[in-house]
């Protein structure tokens, strides 16, 4: 018997780490906030990059999926390292707060060329074609779990932003976690329900459900 492929919401939850990885993306930032009120800057970026080193040797020795770690730990490089530059431990928030904006920006585009990140995403996850673009119901339910991510992303940037503009590092902290995988599993949610809307859509069309299995069934070519 085959393994059910994945959703998108399950895909994105998979490269994040699964929820152990949203996890543990939250430990450096619960760490540099307090050691940085109690010692300094460059104290709490080397707790940061401590905890994040930590995580990744944890998940070696465990035998887990090491990219999500590999891609943490790099990150809380980058942003400790934006953070020295700046000279504040607000800096280390910056690389979050401004590839919220782009990932916004990134799926407002979509639904605007009508072309759907989360539609994409699906086909690419199951390895369909996009006959789903023939069906209004489901280009609209695609529509709507991308504008949720649209939602996630860019209320993260917008509150996110404002702390930091208003030097609440502590309360940038709180917003980082409490915005991080609780809106992640908002997102995961409502893409699965726009993946059930869109498949009872497509199984509805006849014709657009006779192209997809004739595409389906045609033969590789070079």
């Amino acid at each position: 018997m085959s393994e059910a492929k994945p959703t998108p919401g399950q895909a994105l939850l998979g490269q994040m780490g699964g929820v152990s990885g949203l996890i543990y993306s939250a430990l450096p930032v619960a760490v540099l906030v307090p050691v940085n009120t109690a010692f300094g800057l460059l104290p709490a970026l080397f707790a940061a990059l401590g905890v994040a080193a930590a995580i990744l040797i944890w998940r070696l020795v465990r035998r887990d999926s090491v990219q999500p770690a590999v891609v943490g730990f790099l990150g809380v490089g980058v942003s400790a390292l934006i953070a020295w530059v700046v000279g504040a431990s607000k800096g280390y928030f910056l690389l979050g707060i401004w590839t919220s904006l782009i990932w916004a920006s990134v799926f407002t585009l979509s639904v605007l060329i009508r072309r759907p990140v989360v539609g994409y995403v699906w086909s690419w996850v199951n390895g369909r074609d996009r006959t789903w673009r023939r069906s209004r119901r489901a280009v609209l339910a695609f529509d709507v779990a991308t504008m949720t991510w649209v939602a996630v992303f860019g209320s993260r940037f917008l509150v996110q932003h404002h702390l930091y503009d208003a030097d609440e590092t502590g309360w940038l902290g709180v917003a980082r976690i409490a915005m991080g995988w609780p809106l992640a599993a908002v997102g995961a949610l409502v893409t699965y329900l726009a993946i059930r809307t869109a498949q009872r859509a497509l199984h509805a069309d006849p014709a657009v459900e006779h192209q997809s299995a004739t595409n389906e069934a045609e033969p590789a070519r070079d």
